[in-house]
C-alpha cells in the first residue's frame, strides 16, 4: 500500500477515509463512474489538480483496489483507468454526497462549468421523480467532446455514456446545459441564439429539463 497517513481508528468510516479521504480521490472516482478514461481525459475533467497529484492519487487508488489500469479496447488507444467492483461500490456514496452538497453555495473560486461527468452526476443527484410523473423516453445529450444517453422511465433516470438514437437530441456545451437545467434558461432562447441544437421530441426534452432541483433549496 502506498498510503502513509491514517486515522488509526477502528471505525469503518475512518478506515474508508484512509483510502479515499485524500484530496481529489473521490473526484477521480466521480470521473470514472461512467466508464474508463485515459490519464489526459481524467486530468481535463479535474480542473485545478496537477498531473503529479493526479498520478499519486491514481497510484494510491490502484493500491487500494479501487481503480485498475489496463490497455484500452478499440477505438480507444493506450492505457486507461477504470473502477474495479470495489470502486463501483462507491457510487451510492458519491451520489449521497452530491445530494448533501448540492444546496451549498459554490466557493468564490469555483469553476463556472462542471466537467461532463460531474454534470451527469449532478443530474442524477438532483433528479426529482415527482416532476416527471407519467413521462418516459430517451434524450441524447451531445457535448463537444462527449455524449450521454438519458433514459426516463417509471420515475427513474438512468444515465450512460453513449451516443445512440434517441427520442430527442440536445447538442450544447456543458455550460449551456447547466444554464438550461439549473438556471432555468428557456430552451427556445438557447436554440435561437445558436447555443443549442435540438432534434426530435422537444416536448419530452422540455419536461426532462424541468425535472431537476435548482441547487438552491433551503
Amino acid at each position: 500500500m502506498g498510503f502513509v497517513r491514517s486515522y488509526h481508528d477502528l471505525c469503518g468510516i475512518a478506515r474508508a477515509l484512509d483510502l479515499v479521504g485524500e484530496r481529489w480521490a473521490l473526484l477521480v472516482v466521480r470521473e470514472l463512474l461512467f466508464g474508463p478514461k485515459r490519464f489526459a481525459d481524467l486530468h481535463r475533467g479535474l480542473l485545478g489538480t496537477s498531473q503529479n497529484v493526479l498520478t499519486q492519487r491514481l497510484r494510491e487508488l490502484q493500491d487500494a483496489g479501487i481503480v485498475t489500469r489496463r490497455r484500452g479496447l478499440p477505438p480507444a488507444t493506450g492505457l486507461v483507468y477504470e473502477l474495479t467492483g470495489r470502486g463501483r461500490d462507491l457510487e451510492p456514496v458519491l451520489l449521497a454526497l452530491g445530494r448533501w452538497g448540492s444546496p451549498l453555495p459554490p466557493g468564490p473560486d469555483s469553476a463556472r462549468a462542471l466537467s461532463p461527468d460531474a454534470l451527469m452526476v449532478a443530474l442524477r443527484t438532483t433528479f426529482q421523480p415527482s416532476a416527471i410523473v407519467g413521462t418516459g423516453g430517451t434524450v441524447q445529450v451531445r457535448l463537444p467532446d462527449d455524449g450521454f444517453l438519458l433514459t426516463v422511465s417509471g420515475g427513474r433516470l438512468v444515465v450512460v455514456r453513449a451516443e445512440e438514437p434517441a427520442d430527442c437530441l440536445l447538442a450544447a456545451t456543458v455550460r449551456v446545459v447547466q444554464d438550461l437545467v439549473f438556471d432555468h434558461r428557456p430552451l427556445d432562447d438557447a436554440v435561437r441564439s445558436g447555443d443549442a441544437r435540438v432534434e426530435g421530441d422537444t416536448g419530452l426534452l422540455t419536461r426532462v429539463l424541468t425535472a431537476f432541483d435548482d441547487h438552491r433549496r433551503s
